[in-house]
């Protein structure tokens, strides 16, 4: 089956103009879309559609084929329609032009559903999410019948688990492999009082009786929307991730089995200001959010530990009162301690998270299967992590490491809601 994938982009943009042209890691994100397109092995060719010239000139510099269309399309689709008007195929592939780490896989999957469904019009991709991104309205969800048969489209939440017994809940991908038939037909059916509620042009195509089908894809689903997207997309070219409480990337899906949590505590717990009273004690500001999601881990059985490099009565006292045992201070190879308490616990390092904030934590990071850097932690420590989180040390932190670990094990309704809090504390 020949086929064109097609990558829709328009310079303007409402929460972020000139998206196309954002360099991430010194490189235009419509490049990025158009160099991972260009791997598929199903597609024959890969086009990117545009309204601009400067554009078109970034994706022909670097050896990519860009066509001029129209600057009045209302949306993606309207454009690949002009695209299919103009090139012969059997089916043509919809790659959104803001998501520069699109997995060549994953088109090539869609295409495939559609060659090998004789019956599907339209075939996209679904992915596997938590029960509280579920609640996200801007998630689109969806839902299939026994042949993987799109039923239908929603930002509600759907399935309705009515009895609780635990629904499976799935996220719409938009990517879109349409046979050229039912794409040229989009443009003349009417809209759907569905399409208009829901702002989703999907179902258009589903009230029309189309047949959508959907693959199921885990790979990591990264879309350029806002500034705070782009930073995100940056620190994942540069082989980091910024990982978020409510859509955690498919590589790390292991933080749902994290046994232990290992931290420091200046720069991470608390800020790395010292203040020091005329005795030579030292005073700690600590942040009462960490302290609570700490509590919350330790009710769920995950140990947390300290290993430090300093020692005083205030760092004592803390710990004290966070019930946290198992603590190391004074330490100058926090390698060597992280291996030890492991040891000591029964732990693997594929099940123990630090999070630290400069160099001495570094060797803690070898150590330790998963590493987490605060967000003011120096540049070369947050290249060194695997996550870079979005908060500072001592001010929200390792709470928002608890989200995340939360998110995983699909429990973080246990600190997002009233009932769920309680549920674990006892009213």
């Amino acid at each position: 089956m020949k086929c064109i994938v097609v990558i829709p982009s328009r310079y303007a943009s409402t929460r972020l103009p000139g998206k196309p042209l954002a360099l991430i890691a010194g490189k235009a994100m419509i490049v990025r879309v158009w160099e991972q397109a260009r791997q598929a092995r199903r597609a024959d060719r890969v086009l990117v559609a545009t309204d601009d010239e400067r554009i078109k000139a970034a994706v022909e510099a670097a050896g990519g084929e860009a066509v001029l269309t129209r600057a009045d399309h209302a949306n993606g689709t309207s454009r690949l329609i002009e695209v299919a008007k103009q090139f012969d195929a059997e089916a043509f592939v919809n790659v959104q032009g803001d998501e520069p780490f699109i997995d060549p896989a994953s088109i090539d999957a869609a295409i495939e559903l559609l060659e090998r469904e004789k019956g599907a019009d339209i075939a996209t991709l679904y992915t596997a999410i938590t029960d509280e991104e579920a609640k996200n309205p801007n998630a689109v969800k969806l839902v299939l019948d026994g042949n993987s048969r799109a039923l239908y489209f929603s930002r509600s939440r759907i399935p309705f688990d009515r009895d609780g017994a635990g629904a499976a809940y799935y996220k719409h991908i938009g990517l879109y492999a349409y046979r050229r038939e039912a794409l040229l037909a989009y443009e003349k059916l009417p809209p759907s009082p569905l399409e208009e509620a829901e702002k989703l042009e999907q179902l258009r195509y589903l009230h029309s009786g189309f047949a959508i089908y959907a693959a199921l894809s885990s790979a990591p689903n990264i879309a350029i929307d806002t500034p705070e997207d782009l930073r995100r997309a940056e620190a994942f070219a540069n082989g980091r991730a910024i990982a978020s409480p409510l859509a955690l990337p498919a590589s790390f899906a292991s933080l749902a089995s994290v046994r232990l949590l290992l931290t420091d505590i200046d720069g991470v717990l608390a800020p790395s200001s010292l203040i020091f009273d005329e005795h030579g004690e030292n005073h700690k500001q600590f942040d009462v959010r960490d302290g609570l999601g700490i509590e919350v881990l330790q009710k769920l059985g995950v140990i947390v530990g300290v290993i430090t490099g300093r020692d005083s009565k205030a760092l004592r006292k803390r710990l004290e009162i966070l019930r946290i045992e198992h603590t190391r201070f004074g330490i100058k190879d926090k390698g060597e301690a992280c291996r030890a308490l492991m040891a000591e616990l029964g732990v693997a390092p594929e099940e123990t998270i630090f999070v630290g904030d400069d160099a001495p934590d570094l060797a803690a990071f070898e150590a330790c299967g998963i590493s987490c850097a605060v967000a003011d932690a120096p540049e070369y420590i947050r290249s060194a992590a695997a996550i870079t989180l979005a908060h500072n040390g001592g001010n929200g932190a390792i709470r928002e490491v608890v989200d995340m670990l939360l998110t995983a094990r699909g429990k973080l309704e246990l600190l997002s809601s009233a009932k769920g809090y309680l549920s674990l504390v006892g009213k």
